[in-house]
């Protein structure tokens, strides 16, 4: 069962509801990040809340993170050791929403198409609920043939896929756009 947090509220992720006037689903204003789950135990939680502190203090969000932190916790204990991601999510609207959800499964390779893409200076390190342009990104991608989009400046450096990373081998050394680029 796929279990979830909406304001503290622990239930089946079926069960829970926001307002249709909460202003992350009617602008897509919030915030939000992904953590991996190994055994119920999340991946680089702290640098996860802190890269979510700077999102919503970029964006001049209000976010009660002690509340936050505590219905994370609540909501992993109720979980137990699961192998999943956990997806937490604040909006402008004044929810704070965790979800426990399946990890997609990967294929060992993907094909990829760039995509030119303009990051939008104003949301520069902020990991915003405004995905509209990167799930836009993806579909062209597939309309190509491939599997996910590679974003691309029009000056052609390559930055990042639309949901997430891209990590390349130069002389010997793994290495990914640097965030001066305006990537996550």
């Amino acid at each position: 069962m796929l279990l979830g947090s909406i304001d503290g509220a622990v239930a089946p992720v079926g069960e829970l509801t926001i307002p249709v006037t909460d202003e992350g689903l009617v602008r897509g204003d919030g915030v939000f990040e992904v953590v991996r789950l190994y055994a119920g135990v999340p991946f680089a939680l702290a640098d996860h809340y802190a890269r979510m502190r700077r999102s919503a203090e970029r964006s001049r969000l209000p976010v009660d993170f002690d509340a936050l932190r505590g219905e994370v916790r609540a909501l992993l204990a109720e979980a137990g050791p699961v192998d999943m991601a956990l997806r937490i999510m604040c909006t402008r609207g004044g929810r704070r929403i965790a979800l426990i959800e399946r990890i997609p499964p990967y294929p060992d390779s993907v094909a990829l198409a760039t995509i030119t893409y303009s990051p939008t200076r104003v949301l520069d390190g902020v990991k915003s609920l405004s995905y509209g342009a990167n799930m836009l990104c993806t579909r062209l991608a597939k309309e190509q043939g491939a599997d996910e989009a590679l974003l691309v400046t029009p000056h052609g450096r390559v930055l990042e896929a639309p949901t997430s990373s891209f990590f390349f081998v130069r002389d010997g050394t793994l290495s990914t756009t640097p965030l001066s680029e305006h990537i996550l």
